[in-house]
């Protein structure tokens, strides 16, 4: 029995003079203590550089607001709406409550100023304004941020509203919401908004209102620029942030923080551990083109192929990349009407043989189909130069 004993407390000893140590180096990876959930992404890459509960399902508050943003973005890129396009409030949108505008019902302001409104203020009847104004009803939009959200790849996201307003079944996720910000990063206008810390609206009127951004963060850490806080009784203090600094862009996502203390102060430090980590080699800019897709049946017979996000290596301080190669695949088969943005390949990134980016690569303009008339001439001349 003694010698069992003493066997146990050697045991003990050993172990104990190891915890220490372990205790350390959780404390030192746990950037997000007091959060439900958490993720800490590198923007171009996409690459996870912290977690914690990543695919959580829970109520993100005002943060769906995100991705109200991006078909608000989508449908200005394509040029379906346009900045100065008057928006009239309905009743059922100046009904929100929450966060809000103050919108009038019959009320009317331009897309931009609504859009303002969201990016800065969260304002709930906005956001109902401008979905009714896209799509035509709130149903409707809703059908098409589930849709964007499938397209997206997101498998933990469902939504009820445009708004992140309390409702069954209306739900994401720290992985989920990054990737939405994520997309919404392609718009580069955005955070010419989302990092506007103070603005106003109906300026020229009695009823002037004073935005002030929902996210501190932009005024008191240097580089953010966005993107969007979240609260309800239900969701807690939630936040998807994103900074830039020498070039590098990540985003953090916290969701279920007691506090828009805590929330701000575990975001910062997801930040500064990003920052002080790591770094990225920018290798292509948005838009650049790459190739020359080879369509049939068009008015042209090709189109260019460009990044439609900007393409970077994400390394760790001080490291060194050696045997990058860039190797650009352009589908097969590829067919007119092309619309601009849809997806022609893709561009790899190879270190030393290993794979360590892949990125889309979309059209840069529209090709319509080519006439009747216009493809006898090309086959035309094809015979004719195949007889001379």
């Amino acid at each position: 029995m003694k010698r069992i004993f003493s066997m146990m407390m050697a045991f003990f000893l050993i172990a104990s003079s190891f915890s220490p140590i372990a205790s350390a180096e959780e404390k030192k990876t746990q950037l997000a203590e007091v959060a439900k959930s958490a993720i800490l992404i590198e923007r171009d890459t996409g690459s996870i550089l912290y977690e914690k509960n990543s695919h959580e399902k829970l109520p993100p508050a005002s943060m769906t607001k995100i991705m109200t943003m991006i078909l608000i973005m989508e449908s200005l890129d394509t040029g379906r709406i346009k900045k100065k396009d008057v928006v009239r409030t309905s009743e059922y949108a100046a009904s929100m409550g929450g966060s809000q505008i103050f919108l009038e019902p019959g009320e009317t302001m331009t897309v931009e100023q609504m859009l303002k409104g969201i990016a800065i203020g969260s304002a709930n009847d906005a956001s109902v304004a401008l979905a009714e104004h896209i799509a035509g009803s709130e149903e409707a939009f809703v059908d098409k941020m589930n849709k964007k959200a499938k397209e997206l790849g997101l498998k933990n996201t469902h939504f009820q509203n445009p708004t992140g307003l309390p409702a069954k079944d209306h739900y994401s996720t720290a992985h989920d919401m990054s990737m939405m910000a994520k997309e919404l990063l392609k718009y580069e206008g955005i955070t010419k908004f989302t990092g506007t810390y103070e603005s106003y609206l109906r300026e020229d009127t009695e009823d002037k209102f004073w935005l002030v951004n929902t996210n501190k963060l932009v005024r008191f850490y240097p580089g953010v620029d966005g993107l969007k806080t979240g609260f309800t009784n239900e969701a807690k203090y939630c936040l998807t942030a994103t900074a830039e600094k020498n070039g590098m862009r990540v985003i953090a996502v916290v969701f279920g923080e007691p506090t828009p203390k805590e929330r701000n102060s575990e975001v910062s430090k997801m930040l500064d551990f990003a920052f002080n980590q790591y770094q990225t080699k920018p290798i292509y800019k948005k838009g650049e083109s790459l190739a020359e897709a080879k369509l049939s049946k068009g008015k042209t017979s090709k189109v260019e192929a460009v990044t439609d996000q900007p393409i970077s290596l994400l390394m760790k301080k001080g490291e060194k990349l050696d045997g990058v190669k860039k190797k650009v695949k352009i589908n097969e088969n590829l067919k007119a009407p092309i619309k601009k943005g849809d997806k022609l390949g893709k561009v790899v990134i190879e270190n030393n043989g290993k794979k360590v980016s892949e990125s889309i690569l979309v059209a840069k303009e529209d090709v319509p189909e080519a006439s009747w008339w216009q493809l006898y001439k090309r086959a035309f001349g094809i015979f004719s130069k195949l007889e001379k």
